[in-house]
């Protein structure tokens, strides 16, 4: 691909398939490609493509130290929402798949997601604790629209009582209200909508078939109003790229009620980094070094950090300067650090039948 040269309406600009795993190497031949342009004008845009998987578990458990639940569920595998600085991009490479394109544009769905979490929930060890939806890819990216995976599973928690965290950048968790209403009545549920920017103009670069920034602070604020605990998270905090908009992000959510408010340092794993990098060299090239300089600095000298707690927990003069943002602007608005209780005590335990047990 040529220096400067723009995939438009994705995140990654390539599409290569990383030797991490030892896997065997694909080369696209472009014989074909540069033929149809010669004739029949430029290539034609890529296309998304959905892949039905039927995994026998639907519950992915961890023993991570520094993160707040120990469950999760991904109804989806990549996204389409194409972010270029997601962490979950390398899960593709497992697959022979590029962390690329390949990660937003061949899709997989588990529509057994359902049945198995019933299957889940009905075994007589199991022991509720929030369930965290959207931790890897998002519950309600565009294909939610079609396959309503995420809505199926969010009635079976509110049948069960079973508590669920959502983490999401799309206002179409607006379709589910009336279901999240009724759970935050049971306190089963938080939701968490990640903001990056205000600009749309920028936003449509990083994060290419994501909802609006105006679009998910409207979000925020319905949710917040109709009594749905919410979390406005800035994230991630992308330096001398996004970081500007911390102010004006915290003072909106705060202004909408929201009653929480985090934010997240950018993270580059594995071939996120390389991604990342093609991506400020097509739309930023002026001011690519400045962000891998500022990057390194908060991850001691490295484009990652793995190790738990300080991924999560930037260090340097640059991470201090975002911290002290960040307490100044919650300080200004009135903004106090909130936890929210999820109950798991009304847990009622399903039947695999489907039935609710009435003892």
């Amino acid at each position: 691909m040529l220096k400067h040269e723009t995939i438009k309406g994705r995140g990654a600009q390539s599409a290569v398939v990383p030797d991490r795993f030892g896997l065997a190497q694909r080369d696209a031949d472009g014989d074909w490609r540069d033929a149809m342009e010669q004739l029949d004008g430029p290539p034609l845009k890529l296309q998304t493509q959905v892949t039905e998987e039927h995994p026998k578990t639907i519950l992915s458990f961890n023993q991570s130290p520094d993160i707040f639940f120990d469950r999760s569920i991904n109804a989806y595998r990549g996204c389409e929402h194409g972010c270029v600085y997601c962490f979950a991009r390398p899960t593709h490479a497992y697959h022979d798949l590029s962390p690329g394109l390949d990660f937003e544009t061949k899709l997989f769905a588990k529509p057994d997601a359902p049945r198995l979490l019933r299957e889940t929930l009905a075994r007589p060890k199991y022991v509720p604790k929030p369930i965290a939806m959207g931790t890897n890819t998002d519950p309600y990216q565009p294909i939610e629209k079609r396959y309503r995976i995420t809505r199926q599973l969010l009635e079976i928690c509110l049948d069960c009582r079973h508590p669920v965290t959502i983490t999401t950048k799309s206002d179409r968790v607006l379709q589910d209200l009336e279901l999240l209403t009724k759970m935050a009545r049971h306190q089963l549920v938080a939701v968490a909508i990640s903001v990056t920017s205000l600009d749309p103009v920028l936003s449509g670069k990083l994060e290419p078939r994501a909802a609006a920034p105006a679009k998910r602070m409207t979000a925020l604020k319905v949710l917040a109003d109709q009594g749905v605990p919410t979390h406005c998270s800035i994230a991630p905090i992308i330096p001398a790229i996004t970081d500007s908009f911390m102010e004006e992000i915290i003072a909106e959510a705060a202004s909408s009620g929201v009653g929480s408010i985090g934010w997240i340092p950018l993270r580059l794993p594995h071939e996120v980094a390389p991604l990342f990098r093609e991506w400020l060299d097509v739309h930023f090239p002026d001011r690519a070094s400045k962000v891998m300089s500022i990057v390194r600095s908060i991850r001691n000298g490295r484009d990652n950090d793995p190790e738990f707690f300080s991924r999560l927990r930037p260090s340097g003069v640059w991470a201090e300067l975002f911290r002290t943002r960040f307490r100044v602007a919650c300080r200004k608005n009135c903004v106090k650090k909130q936890n929210f209780y999820l109950e798991t005590g009304n847990f009622r335990r399903p039947s695999v039948d489907g039935q609710l047990q009435l003892l």
